[in-house]
């Protein structure tokens, strides 16, 4: 018998637990601050809401109908050739949590290092990351608390440690964005933040804001899907849906009011990439006093801690659940398994932030060298998860038809789906997610690997 949440409340806070992460809190503010401050929004926002709110109900719908694990979900509806598409996924989660891992490996040290007090090391960043002895004890220490989660079940497990994680991190970033905007030049900071350049907005600002919509929302690696084949049929998926999507939403928005106050009082680069999290926010809590800095500086980066495991859960529960439909694997044996490739495949990308010259630049592509876990990410966190989302939308609009996902959200007519939601996401999935995200996909290929530009 397949495990199910115990209630719909705790499939919300599971699925917006794998949405809510360090996507939002420490890959959102570094977007925004590369790609023009709220320019990014715009177009960020327009993804989330009308790209991807369809794909997100049609991966929770797949999942429910079926009950299955994102690879078998194809088969059992009657299309195993479009299984594929779940084999895409749970390669592509793999390799998206191996350097994810990595991060939230350097997420749990900086709460040991606030911890003591030592709040210089945010200027130690470059050779914190290097300390590879350190930061894999970090990595192995996470994956093993992920792992410890996922192996006790769905409801015993996931929702039961998602349930009290996510509105405790909630609360901690509600009082650090209050207490950051009473900083000397906030203003300032919130004016690159809330102000758009739409002469910002290019290809590359798209495709960045494409690629992290995804990310965030955890759309084409196959969590929805597996967490929606643990939802009730009495649960309503749109209702969730909205949830989910307004949730990951507002944390995001709510980790720039804190961060970009953060980093305009002390004077620093609002593009300074993926470290600014942990370049910036050590100074901060040291101004706050040793007592209060520890206290607070140690508390956010444990939540943070927390935050990025409601998302490692998730994406390794998408393996896991492809191990035990498919293969028959005890749930311990494929959470030990799952691990232990996914940390391996961390390796190189732990390498690659200067300890390693071979990794550190390890490809040149469109014009560009870049390390391991750059090239990781935009191959999988912007290429493939697009393209995966491409293939559900054409998948549920032409092959297993639009009127079955209407059904489904429904829950075979104990709900009723208003005539205008029904006609928004045929049009969306036959035509507008199709054609954007076919183009994309195309145009920025094309110019981030080849180097041809086909916008200016």
């Amino acid at each position: 018998m397949r495990s199910h949440f115990s209630s719909r409340l705790g499939f919300i806070m599971a699925a917006a637990g794998s949405a809510i992460g360090l996507g939002n809190i420490w890959k959102f503010p570094f977007e925004v601050g590369e790609s023009g401050g709220a320019a990014f929004i715009i177009v960020y926002l327009f993804f989330c809401f009308v790209l991807c709110f369809p794909i997100l109900v049609s991966e929770i719908a797949i999942g429910r109908r079926t009950q299955r694990n994102a690879y078998g979900a194809f088969k059992v509806l009657g299309f195993p050739r479009w299984a594929v598409i779940g084999l895409l996924q749970v390669v592509v989660s793999l390799f998206i949590l191996s350097f994810y891992n990595v991060v939230a490996g350097w997420s749990f040290g900086y709460f040991i290092e606030m911890l003591i007090g030592n709040f210089a090391i945010g200027e130690q960043f470059p050779q914190y990351v290097q300390n590879i002895p350190r930061i894999s004890v970090y990595s192995i220490l996470f994956m093993v608390a992920t792992g410890f989660i996922v192996a006790q079940g769905v409801s015993a497990g996931i929702e039961k440690y998602t349930k009290i994680l996510m509105p405790v991190l909630i609360a901690i970033m509600l009082g650090l964005a209050g207490y950051a905007l009473t900083l000397p030049g906030a203003g300032e900071g919130l004016s690159f933040y809330l102000v758009p350049d739409v002469s910002k907005i290019n290809l590359d600002v798209i495709y960045n804001a494409l690629g992290h919509a995804f990310f965030s929302l955890s759309l084409g690696l196959g969590g929805l899907m597996t967490y929606g084949s643990y939802l009730s049929k009495k649960d309503s998926i749109l209702s969730s849906a909205v949830a989910v999507t307004v949730m990951d939403v507002l944390i995001a928005f709510m980790a720039g009011f804190m961060l970009f106050p953060f980093v305009f009082s002390q004077g620093l680069d609002a593009e300074g990439g993926p470290g600014l999290v942990f370049m910036a926010l050590p100074a901060v809590f040291a101004s706050l006093g040793t007592v209060w800095g520890t206290i607070i500086g140690s508390l956010f980066f444990l939540l943070l801690s927390f935050a990025a495991l409601t998302s490692t859960v998730s994406i390794l529960e998408v393996s896991v659940a492809y191990l035990k439909d498919e293969h028959q694997f005890s749930r311990f044996k494929a959470v030990i398994l799952s691990a232990t490739v996914i940390f391996l495949l961390g390796l190189p990308s732990m390498l690659g932030n200067g300890s390693s010259e071979f990794f550190t630049s390890f490809i040149t592509y469109g014009g560009t060298t870049a390390d391991f876990m750059t090239l990781i990410s935009d191959l999988s966190s912007n290429t493939f998860l697009p393209l995966a989302g491409l293939l559900i939308s054409l998948f549920v609009a032409y092959v297993w038809r639009p009127d079955q996902l209407i059904q489904e959200l429904s829950s075979d007519g104990h709900y009723t789906i208003p005539n205008w939601v029904a006609i928004y996401l045929k049009i969306a999935l036959r035509y507008v997610c199709p054609l954007i995200l076919s183009l994309i996909f195309l145009f920025t290929v094309l110019e981030k690997f080849f180097g041809i530009q086909i916008i200016g």
